[in-house]
């Protein structure tokens, strides 16, 4: 394999039911860092059937080129067809960096494509950067420059590794939803299409859609919340989730949960935050009854202002709180709500 045929930074940008998923955008964000350190450009790849007017979307948030490949067969995800179209992108144009988001869609597609073609593929990243490896200096070794170094929790988050691709391209990492930022939109921006259809010739190996049932979600996305009132086990039971519900409602917020309240069968797993839930970054995240372990650390440190509230001074999450309350959250939640109920009622004059 001759490396230095392979340049730029290609991204996956999923799309379903011709809607570009919020995770394409994050993914741009940090493929532009990236391709800033290594000096070259950023690549999105669109699959789907009639999806050629979304590229100017992807443009805005920083693509430099878009590569479409529109087909009959790619209009609902299938492994197979998927597969195929997004190998032969990386075949012909030869990038040196993909990117694909560690959703339900990538994680079945990143492996399979990369075995395709012959490449490793670091899973679930939460850290992308530029650097050399080893990354640090070993005698007899050569230390190998601008590699992408992938950084993904180990051990249920209890450790951090740092993986390198160093020998095959192209590098291939699947980010999780949430960990990266989009740009601010370049508005007006258009795309550079490039048309490419490797051909696809149906087989036994592809699935047959029947049909297609869509669950109608009753909670909001977790990802979406400016405010997130969130519980531990701390909280007790199922029925004080009550009380953080109120706070929630007062300041237009949505609850969320840690891992210890879904295994407790308290909430769903919609509603977790943590390294095995979803990574959130509201505006305001209240921390109540959480002790702060590392995995649940991991998917809400990067909240602009953290509010915890645990009746133990030595909790973990006290660490990571910009506001920290020592205290019974029976008592505290309460009359938390009924200030800010007095406050906002006072407001409104």
């Amino acid at each position: 394999m001759n490396l230095e045929e392979y340049k730029g930074v290609y991204v996956f940008a999923q799309q379903v039911d011709n809607e570009i998923s919020s995770i394409a955008f994050e993914l741009l964000g940090k493929a532009k860092d990236l391709a800033k350190d290594l000096n070259t450009d950023v690549t999105a790849v669109l699959l789907g059937s009639g999806v050629k007017g979304l590229a100017d979307q992807l443009a805005e948030y920083g693509a430099d080129k878009v590569i479409v490949v529109d087909d009959p067969e790619l209009k609902d995800y299938r492994t197979e067809p998927y597969a195929h179209a997004l190998a032969s992108v990386i075949n012909k144009y030869k990038p040196e960096i993909m990117l694909v988001g560690a959703t339900a869609i990538g994680r079945d597609l990143g492996p399979r494509v990369s075995a395709r073609v012959a490449t490793g593929l670091t899973a679930d990243c939460t850290v992308l950067e530029i650097g050399d490896f080893p990354l640090q200096a070993v005698p007899g070794q050569e230390q190998l420059h601008n590699q992408l170094l992938m950084t993904r929790p180990a051990f249920g988050g209890n450790t951090i590794a740092t993986i390198a691709c160093p020998y095959n391209r192209p590098q291939m990492a699947t980010v999780r939803a949430g960990v990266m930022q989009k740009i601010d939109p370049i508005k007006g921006a258009k795309a550079n299409v490039e048309e490419f259809n490797p051909g696809f010739t149906p087989d036994n190996k592809y699935v047959e859609i029947l049909d297609i049932v869509k669950s109608v979600a009753e909670t909001v996305d977790i990802m979406d919340a400016k405010i997130l009132v969130s519980g531990g086990r701390g909280v007790g039971s199922p029925e004080n989730f009550k009380i953080l519900e109120d706070l929630a409602e007062v300041l237009g917020g949505t609850v969320s949960c840690s891992r210890a309240v879904v295994d407790s069968g308290w909430k769903p797993k919609d509603l977790q935050v943590g390294q095995t839930g979803k990574t959130v970054r509201p505006n305001v995240y209240f921390a109540i009854g959480i002790s702060g372990a590392i995995q649940h650390v991991a998917g809400m440190e990067e909240s602009d202002i953290i509010v915890a509230i645990n009746k133990d001074a030595d909790a973990p999450i006290f660490d990571v709180a910009d506001y920290g309350v020592v205290g019974d959250l029976n008592k505290i939640v309460p009359k938390l709500t009924e200030a800010l109920k007095a406050e906002i009622a006072a407001a409104k004059g």
